[in-house]
């Protein structure tokens, strides 16, 4: 510790002038590990996310009698390790355990089987692009907003000296109940609540096989498309709620108002080979049910009437996770080109450039999963649910303390994607006739007369993609192919009732904590 903090020189400067710089961070090979006392591997009883080093252990005992403390989580995979600040310098070092599952594999694939000097490469590629990890990548991704957006900053009083005061377009420092339709059920806010939830998530529909035409089903392949970072691309210039929600009856619908309304939108008649853009399951809303600002917006781009009944609305907003966007959209593109893949290419070279660029540096195929994770995981922790054998419902779990817990947020970022996925199958539907076959969050499948995207996609008569459909490209929000099947093992999972946009990569699409 005293070497990290007086000799390294490691550590890094603030994203933001009211933000605080990065700790440093030390990663600990398992040989690293062994030489400091550390046991090689943590076993117990306990869940893997939970182990932790004994209290009696004599690493904790040896910092302890050098005056130096651990956070409330212990001396886990990524302990924090600091002494209380002196003359306004913190003194704290983050360190990173790899022998103890540090680096989760789906975030960091192929980087705990690196040689160190790899790795090094890798976790400074992303301290430098996205910032110094500090625990998993859906920490890191949350630590991003809050190192972006600081919740305070330098003010001067009354009487002319400085103190720390509110940051205007950040979440603050106390935490903020949600209203009950936008909590989950165990939250306290929520029991004894009969009204109804939001269920604002990611696409899981397939289509009615009968709803299939022989044409399609003679088709020979079907083709998935993915969405690059769908809900990253969603985060740009989203207007959110900063204050508390306050509760309305019969409001006005105004689609620059962020929040919760409850509104029957189950007498809108759709096209049933297009997922309804109003529910997940894409199925029709069978009655009255709470709906976020983007999906009653698009309702009423659709050319229908909303009129609510009530709403929980919030009077301060802003556009929250603009930075956030844009630094982790630029932290992806430049890897993306790291690997090969930039913007001048044009179509054909772009999807060629993608079958092979994980194989280009498999080091910066790490950086660019782990960027993707940070998203993903970034966005599910704004409605981290509690964990643990214990909990009991109505019981407030420690995640709710945090004022980046905003359950609003994450469904804000949700609807908008949901809807931009809707809007660009309609369009596709509109200029082709092509319906998708199934949906999972951001992969859609089409069935196609060639193994290519270029097969299908609409394109304008000068030969650039048809505004409004599904692009090709780098860019977050931009189209890459997911997978190509042939199409009758797409029609043999549709007739069992099983979405081909699961199962298209090959193996099974996990939803993770984003989604």
């Amino acid at each position: 510790m005293e070497w990290t903090l007086k000799e390294s020189g490691l550590g890094a400067a603030q994203l933001n002038r009211n933000g605080k710089d990065s700790d440093p961070l030390v990663v600990l090979t398992e040989a690293a590990a062994v030489k400091l006392g550390l046991p090689e591997r943590l076993e117990g009883p306990e869940a893997r996310r939970n182990l932790r080093l004994p209290d009696d252990h004599p690493v904790v005992r040896q910092l302890a009698r050098a005056k130096w403390k651990l956070t409330q989580r212990g001396f886990g995979p990524w302990p924090r390790i600091y002494r209380p600040a002196a003359a306004g310098q913190r003194q704290c070092v983050q360190l990173a355990v790899l022998s103890w599952d540090a680096l989760d594999a789906r975030s960091w694939p192929g980087v705990s089987g690196m040689e160190p000097a790899d790795i090094a490469r890798v976790l400074g590629t992303y301290a430098s692009r996205v910032l110094t990890p500090r625990g998993s990548t859906a920490v890191s991704g949350l630590e991003l907003m809050t190192a972006l957006r600081p919740p305070t900053r330098a003010v001067k009083n009354d009487q002319g000296v400085w103190e720390s005061g509110y940051n205007p377009g950040s979440l603050g420092t106390e935490p903020m109940d949600p209203a009950p339709p936008e909590a989950p059920s165990e939250h306290p806010v929520a029991q004894g609540w009969t009204g109804g939830f939001l269920d604002e998530e990611a696409y899981q529909w397939v289509r009615e096989v009968d709803l299939l035409s022989d044409e399609e089903c003679l088709l020979p392949y079907a083709v998935g498309l993915d969405i690059n970072t769908a809900f990253l691309a969603a985060s740009a210039r989203l207007v959110v709620g900063l204050s508390g929600p306050d509760h309305f009856h019969g409001p006005r619908f105004n689609k620059k108002i962020p929040g919760s309304w409850l509104v029957d939108l189950s007498g809108i008649e759709l096209d049933p080979r297009l997922p309804s853009p109003f529910t997940p399951s894409g199925r029709r809303p069978e009655g009255p049910a709470w709906y976020q600002t983007h999906t009653l917006a698009y309702a009423q781009e659709l050319g229908y009437e909303v009129q609510p009944v009530e709403a929980y609305l919030r009077r301060e907003t802003g556009a929250y996770l603009d930075p956030w966007h844009d630094r982790l959209k630029t932290a992806y593109v430049d890897t993306l080109a790291d690997l090969g893949v930039t913007a001048e290419l044009d179509d054909r070279q772009f999807l060629a450039a993608m079958e092979q660029h994980k194989d280009v540096d498999p080091a910066m195929a790490a950086v660019l999963a782990a960027v993707k994770a940070t998203v993903k995981g970034g966005v599910g922790k704004l409605r981290e649910r509690p964990q643990g054998r214990h909990y009991r419902d109505g019981e407030r779990w420690p995640a709710l303390e945090r004022p980046t817990w905003r359950p609003d947020i994450r469904a804000a970022v949700i609807a908008k994607a949901r809807v931009n996925m809707h809007r660009k199958m309609a369009n596709v539907a509109k200029a082709t006739g092509r319906y998708p076959l199934g949906v999972l969050s951001d992969c859609v499948v089409y069935a196609s007369p060639g193994p290519s995207p270029l097969d299908f996609l609409p394109y304008t008569t000068s030969g650039k993609p048809l505004p409004g459909s599904f692009r090709l490209g780098p860019t977050p929000g931009a189209a890459k192919v997911e997978g190509v099947q042939e199409m009758a093992w797409a029609v043999d999972l549709m007739e069992k009732g099983l979405n081909p946009a699961r199962h298209i990569k090959g193996g099974d699409a996990v939803l993770d904590e984003g989604e």
